[in-house]
């Protein structure tokens, strides 16, 4: 039989046994290794902290050292782990943080954590970390980078006292750079003063005059900052990264021809200037309304290969629209869309401002159509307010024309503004205008998707008055809102008419009501539509029939759903894959499994090959008719199809081994279906808690009880109270008894279920005569969630 195509593969025992293996064990490294300590606790620490083993920590803390705190900062995945790691390492008795390590937690938190990080650097003071000069410049960089300079100040003033470290050249030039960036020139220039008493005049440097530099022009000195240059040049400190500053800071003071002048300079010398540079000098130059400077510059950078961001090209584009050189801000609005810089809702605005203005109205809709895809719906309606606002501001040179309003109509539909759209199309009659079709179909087919089907028909109606010519799509938008509210024969007479007039009707629409009657217990219509396609006609598709079948399975009528197969088979159809899955799914819901069988036989008979679906199907079939043996032959059938086995699969399979009395084949089936990469799901953890107690395997049950609520699962009621049960009867009352107290707590809305009252019953019984959970089953019954009746064995749920 064609069934052995599925069964060919390997038996189930050769399938197990696959999983079984074991693997010889690696010896341990030795705890005092810095590897194995840092893999374990890498391991720990980025794992929240309700989920790490304490006895662990504690054993590995005892060989605690500094090299390996600090390559466990590096490498844990954020600085909230890290600095979750530093505290706890800082706890531990015997260990005590290394200048090292502080600068790890230093590096971390010096971009965008100031806060932690200045409590960091009053930690290393308090704790009296010793520092090398080298250590402590780094740290007061990292200071500098968070934007803390009186910090930074504090902390090199208590080296030598609290650090064990005496500042040298190298940490003065340190802490001037903390201070430069905060542009802190006096206090800067102070701390230079104190640097030339105790290092001496030889000790400043070309790093000296740079933050020196970088001081006067943050702060806005740009005589300082130009007697510190000139003295750089002198002696030929002068590099890349001086002149850019100073380029930027030119910029910056308005001063935009300097700033060139240097860029020039920097070319001249064979530097390069960086992307930063060039993009303040457009900036600076868009301020100053000098456009074509700004785009000389914007040139320059396309010749370095840098790439412009959206609000250069804004700047450029909006001032060339100031200017009324509308042609060149097309050009670069081109340009920024070549480089795949998506504009946004201000630039897109200006652009058909600039539009209006000029009166081309017709080129606004075909531009908004282009470039508002990616936009929110209330940006689009910010665009076609600027439309309507122009069309107002520009009524007595401009009268508004069909081209007006279909921009504007067609915007509102796009953004569900439908009784605008309505308004403005009974605007427009009385303009004496009579529209476009665009307008037409865009709004009639959002009103039927709004279910808005009688407002729908009036419009079409009007349009064809005004003498506009519905379409198909015209048809089939109606067609689709009278399918939504499941009117056949609405439906029917909107097909005679598309007939009439040479359309067809969109198979979707036909396949959504046939979905819907059915759906409805509508049945005998849903048939008689058909019927009435059939008549005038238009042919449905096997999509169609399969719609219909699904419906008779879905309200239980298989038999009939077969009859409609056999049906369009007789009638040269070629029913697929799905319409098979269809009656297979129909008649393993309805315990007809014999005939499910039948169905796959008759698939395979006809060379359509199973998809993972028919696949899940059957493995269900198999287990629910007590045949492990074929459910787990094709599970490896799946495999050998390349065809991936889903958590349904495992599911089913799982379940069904646990049914038949197979814990430990559905326990190595469960880890199989982890090594694949296949996550389990609630319904997965649910089945394998209820299967494996089923089995008397309750204390296993429990584990992975635990393992899903650490995923964030939740057993529902029944199956917790079921599961509840079987804690019990194990003699795990304990337990028992504090699941019971969650359940009885939570919002029962099927409390009244007579099974679940059972349940319940029958396990306070049982807990209420337990010296161990006796006092806890009172405290329930003091708080109401339960009676004292139930704790005397009246179980009114059986």
């Amino acid at each position: 039989m064609a069934l052995r195509r599925i069964a060919g593969a390997s038996t189930s025992s050769s399938f197990f046994k696959s999983f079984t293996t074991v693997l010889p064990q690696a010896a341990e490294p030795a705890p005092a290794s810095p590897s194995y300590l840092a893999h374990h606790l890498l391991d720990e620490f980025s794992r929240p902290r309700a989920s790490r083993d304490g006895e662990r920590l504690r054993r590995l803390a005892a060989h605690l050292t500094a090299p390996a705190v600090e390559s466990v900062i590096a490498r844990l995945p954020s600085w909230r782990h890290a600095l979750d790691f530093f505290r706890w390492a800082d706890e531990q008795p015997g260990f005590r943080h290394s200048c090292y390590s502080f600068n790890a937690m230093a590096s971390l938190l010096r971009r965008r954590q100031p806060a932690h990080l200045d409590r960091l650097a009053a930690d290393a003071l308090a704790a009296g970390c010793p520092m090398t000069p080298g250590a402590l410049g780094f740290l007061l960089r990292c200071l500098g980078d968070a934007g803390l300079p009186d910090t930074a100040a504090r902390v090199f003033d208590s080296a030598r006292a609290r650090l064990s470290c005496t500042p040298n050249s190298y940490t003065f030039n340190c802490l001037l750079d903390a201070l430069a960036k905060a542009g802190r020139a006096d206090d800067a220039e102070a701390r230079l003063q104190e640097m030339l008493v105790k290092c001496g005049d030889g000790s400043v440097d070309k790093y000296t005059l740079t933050s020196l530099l970088q001081c006067y022009s943050n702060a806005g000195r740009p005589d300082d900052a130009n007697d510190v240059f000139q003295r750089m040049s002198q002696h030929g400190w002068v590099d890349e990264h001086v002149l850019t500053m100073l380029a930027v800071a030119f910029s910056k003071w308005g001063k935009v021809d300097g700033a060139v002048e240097l860029v020039g300079r920097m070319e001249v010398l064979g530097m390069r200037p960086s992307e930063k540079t060039l993009s303040v000098l457009v900036h600076g130059f868009a301020k100053q309304r000098r456009i074509d400077k700004a785009i000389e510059m914007f040139d320059k950078m396309a010749t370095y290969g840098y790439v412009a961001d959206l609000p250069m090209y804004g700047v450029l584009i909006e001032g060339l629209c100031r200017q009324k050189k509308i042609g060149k801000a097309v050009k670069i609005f081109e340009v920024m869309k070549s480089s795949e810089v998506v504009p946004d809702v201000r630039l897109l605005k200006n652009m058909i401002e600039a539009f209006i203005h000029e009166g081309d109205f017709a080129i606004v809709g075909p531009f908004i159509n282009e470039n508002a895809g990616k936009l929110k719906p209330s940006d689009v309606t910010a665009l076609y307010n600027v439309v309507l606002q122009g069309l107002v501001n520009h009524g007595q040179d401009v009268k508004p024309n069909s081209d007006s309003f279909n921009i504007v109509v067609c915007g509102l539909c796009k953004v569900k503004k439908l009784d605008d759209a309505l308004a403005l199309v009974k605007d427009m009659v009385g303009f004496g205008s009579k529209g476009k079709l665009l307008m037409f179909n865009d709004l009639i087919y959002e009103l039927c998707n709004a279910d808005r089907l009688d407002e729908g028909y009036k419009l079409f109606n009007q349009m064809k008055d005004l003498g506009v010519i519905p379409t198909e799509f015209t048809y089939n938008s109606l067609f689709y809102g009278i399918c939504r509210r499941k009117d056949p024969n609405g439906a029917s007479d909107l097909l005679r008419e598309m007939c009439t007039n040479g359309h067809r009707p969109w198979i979707k629409n036909c396949t959504e009501m046939v979905q819907q009657l059915c759906f409805s217990g509508r049945i005998t219509e849903a048939l008689g539509f058909l019927e009435e396609m059939l008549k005038m006609g238009f042919l449905p598709d096997i999509v169609t029939y399969s719609a219909a079948m699904n419906g008779l399975c879905k309200t239980g009528e298989v038999d009939n759903a077969l009859g409609l197969f056999r049906d369009i088979s007789a009638k040269s159809y070629l029913p697929d894959v799905v319409a098979h899955n269809i009656l297979i799914n129909g008649f393993r819901l309805s315990g007809k499994l014999n005939e499910a069988q039948e169905i796959m036989e008759e698939m395979l008979e006809k060379g359509l090959f199973p998809s993972v679906v028919t696949y899940n199907l059957m493995i269900d079939v198999w287990c629910k008719s007590g045949n492990i043996e074929k459910a787990v032959d094709c599970l490896n059938k799946m495999v050998d199809e390349e065809k991936s086995p889903t958590v349904v699969t495992y599911t089913s399979l799982i379940d069904g081994l646990c049914g038949a009395g197979r814990p430990d084949e559905a326990i190595v089936l469960w880890h199989k279906m982890s090594d694949k990469s296949c996550a389990p799901n609630k319904i997965a953890y649910t089945a394998f808690v209820n299967g494996l107690c089923k089995c008397g395997r309750v204390e296993t049950a429990l584990t992975y009880y635990e393992e899903m609520m650490t995923k964030g699962f939740v057993l529902d009621t029944f199956s917790c109270l079921y599961f509840i049960n079987a804690l019990i009867s194990n003699g795990n009352t304990t337990k028992g008894c504090e699941l019971l107290k969650e359940v009885l707590q939570r919002d029962m809305t099927q409390g009244d279920d007579l099974k679940m009252v059972g349940l319940i019953n029958k396990a306070v019984e049982v807990l209420s005569k337990d010296g161990r959970t006796s006092p806890e089953i009172s405290i329930l019954v003091e708080k109401g969630l339960i009676s004292r009746a139930q704790t005397m064995g009246k179980k009114d749920g059986n």
